[in-house]
């Protein structure tokens, strides 16, 4: 299994921040879109390290264009000498359309085509294919010499998809190279709802599982005090109450029976009342979403439950130093 770290924070500090995950020994340093951009710090991660993987975990999509995206993840890819992997999300209606102020409308579909324009895009550059997209959404029939790039040695970036309800899960396992498995995702739902849902997807494009990635970044509580244990304990649930609030998650919840939780969680929300929601995950939820227990016990008990299951994972490691991070990654990676 690898093991991501997150990236986050100081854009100044990003270079510093990625050689340390590298010398600790995870396989990924990755980014996320959410207070800030999530390609920059990966430029100067990839100019600091050698051999970490750079990962947007996640950019969103429909923010931008395939031709957009397809720049970028070239040039990023080119830069860090193939170590890049571009992890795409679509985000939800009212971001797109009131923040982004862009077009919204069948997501799994746009999502589709929006990977296969970039692919297109990347075949023009890197074998020579005459660019001839032509879709519902989006259409890219024009490239001249003096903008196609040159330096294509390491070709075009992986693509990941993050994905929640099955068709998106069935895109992914399509059009692209690996998945990103929300949070909020159980085991259960995992393997009754998305596995079956990703291994449609590659039999439409007639492909195996294997090569194909699956990350799961999974929630842990513990501590190595009582008070950390339950303040991790604490900001879980609300962590977990904050997307069950959501009501294209519903499923997650409703195949353990747990519908009614949702239209209630989403209610608080409404009210802001995000403490209150919190105490609504009972020990029973959080243990089906998170893997809870004595710090020096998390890493066995994360493997029992998703080894064999996903092939990576993203998040911070419980760790008391560097030196017990190293451990932890040697124990999760075995």
């Amino acid at each position: 299994m690898k093991i991501d770290g997150g990236l986050m924070g100081n854009l100044a500090k990003s270079g510093d921040s990625a050689k340390r995950l590298e010398s600790i020994g995870f396989h990924g340093a990755i980014t996320a879109e959410t207070s800030h951009d999530p390609f920059f710090p990966l430029l100067l991660a990839a100019q600091e390290t050698e051999n970490i993987e750079l990962v947007t975990s996640i950019a969103v999509a429909f923010a931008r264009t395939p031709m957009n995206l397809a720049n970028i993840g070239h040039d990023l890819n080119s830069f860090s000498k193939g170590r890049f992997i571009l992890g795409l999300g679509s985000q939800i209606r009212p971001h797109i359309t009131k923040r982004f102020s862009m077009p919204w409308s069948r997501p799994a579909a746009r999502m589709r085509e929006f990977i296969l324009a970039m692919r297109a895009i990347w075949d023009c550059w890197h074998n020579g294919t005459p660019l001839t997209f032509q879709g519902e959404f989006y259409t890219h029939s024009l490239m001249t010499p003096m903008f196609t790039p040159v330096d294509i040695e390491f070709g075009a970036p992986k693509v990941f998809l993050a994905a929640v309800g099955p068709k998106m899960s069935e895109v992914a396992g399509e059009v692209a190279d690996g998945i990103l498995i929300h949070a909020f995702t159980t085991e259960k739902y995992l393997r009754e709802v998305t596995l079956p849902a990703v291994e449609s997807g590659l039999a439409k494009a007639g492909k195996s599982r294997e090569g194909f990635e699956i990350s799961y970044p999974g929630f842990i509580v513990t501590g190595q005090t009582e008070e950390a244990f339950n303040a991790s304990k604490t900001a879980t649930c609300k962590q977990i109450a904050f997307y069950g609030s959501t009501p294209a998650y519903a499923p997650v919840l409703g195949v353990h029976g747990w519908g009614d939780l949702q239209p209630e969680l989403n209610r608080l929300s409404k009210q802001g009342q995000w403490d209150d929601m919190g105490t609504l995950i009972t020990d029973e939820i959080l243990n089906e979403f998170a893997i809870v227990g004595e710090l020096d016990d998390v890493v066995s008990k994360f493997k029992e439950r998703w080894g064999g299951l996903v092939d990576r994972t993203t998040g911070s490691l419980p760790a008391r130093n560097d030196d017990h991070a190293r451990e932890m990654l040697q124990e999760m990676s075995a």
